[in-house]
C-alpha cells in the first residue's frame, strides 16, 4: 500500500518534471534549467516555477485585467487616487486625461467635464480625443446638446478625425435632443461600418420607437446573423448587445 503510495507521488513529481521541461524548452528557457528541474529534487523545479513561471503568468495581458478587475472590486477608488494624485504631481495633459476618463468610468462625469476642460488648453486646445472625452463626459452627465455641440466643434477643427465610436455618440446625442430624423441618419450610416453590435442594436431600438418595425427587424436580424458568421471571440466580446438584440427581435416578433 505505501510502496503504492510512493510510486503514485514519483509518477506526478515526473509528470511534472516533464511539464517544466517542455515549457522551458518551447519559451527558449536557458538550458541550465533544464539541468535543474531534472536533477536537482524538488528544488530545481520549485525555483523555476517561482523565478520564471510565476513572472510570465501574471505579465500576460488576461492576468493583468484579471488583477486589475480583482483590485476595483476590492479596493474601487484606487484608480481615481493614483490619476488624481498623477495630475498634482505633473500637471501635464496626459496625466488630466487619464483622470477625466477615469471620472467618467466611475459614474462623475460632471467632474470629468472641468478636467477636459483644463487639459484643452494650448497646443492642445484641439486635441480631437480630449474633446471626445469632453463629448462623452457631456453626454454622460446629460448634456446631450453641450455633446454634440462639442462633436461639431471636433469636427470642424479637425477635418481628417475618423472615431466609429464618437460617430456613434453624435447619434445618440441627436437622439436625445429629440432629433429623430437626423439620428436615424446618423445611426444608419456608422451602423454600416461600427465594429461591435451597439451600433446596430441603438439604430434598431430607435427605427421601432419611430414606428419603422420591419426596417427594425432587418437590422436586427441582419446584426445576429453577422454575429452566427463571426468568430467565437466576437460573440464573447459582443454578448450583452447581442442579448439585448434577440430580445428587441424577439419582441417585434
Amino acid at each position: 500500500m505505501m510502496l503504492h503510495g510512493y510510486l503514485s507521488y514519483g509518477l506526478i513529481y515526473l509528470i511534472i518534471q516533464i511539464a517544466l521541461i517542455v515549457h522551458c524548452i518551447r519559451t527558449g528557457g536557458n538550458m541550465l534549467w533544464i539541468l535543474a528541474i531534472g536533477f536537482i529534487p524538488v528544488a530545481g523545479p520549485l525555483a523555476y516555477v517561482l523565478v520564471e513561471l510565476l513572472p510570465s503568468v501574471f505579465r500576460g495581458r488576461g492576468t493583468q485585467r484579471a488583477l486589475r478587475g480583482m483590485q476595483q472590486v476590492l479596493d474601487p477608488g484606487e484608480e481615481l487616487r493614483r490619476y488624481e494624485t498623477e495630475v498634482r504631481r505633473t500637471g501635464d495633459v496626459a496625466s488630466r486625461q487619464h483622470y477625466a476618463d477615469a471620472l467618467v468610468r466611475h459614474g462623475r462625469a460632471a467632474e470629468a467635464i472641468e478636467v477636459y476642460r483644463q487639459a484643452l488648453s494650448g497646443i492642445y486646445a484641439t486635441d480631437p480625443n480630449l474633446l471626445f472625452g469632453l463629448a462623452r463626459a457631456q453626454f454622460e452627465s446629460g448634456a446631450a446638446g453641450a455633446a454634440r455641440a462639442t462633436l461639431d466643434e471636433l469636427n470642424a477643427r479637425n477635418p481628417d478625425f475618423r472615431s466609429p465610436d464618437a460617430h456613434l455618440l453624435y447619434a445618440r446625442a441627436l437622439e436625445a435632443e429629440g432629433n429623430r430624423e437626423r439620428a436615424l441618419s446618423e445611426f444608419a450610416a456608422v451602423s454600416r461600418y461600427y465594429a461591435g453590435a451597439e451600433a446596430p442594436l441603438r439604430y434598431a431600438q430607435l427605427l421601432r420607437t419611430a414606428g419603422k418595425r420591419e426596417e427594425a427587424q432587418r437590422v436586427l436580424k441582419e446584426l445576429l446573423e453577422h454575429a452566427r458568421l463571426a468568430p467565437r471571440y466576437y460573440r464573447r466580446m459582443q454578448r450583452e448587445w447581442l442579448v439585448l438584440a434577440e430580445r428587441e427581435l424577439s419582441a417585434l416578433s
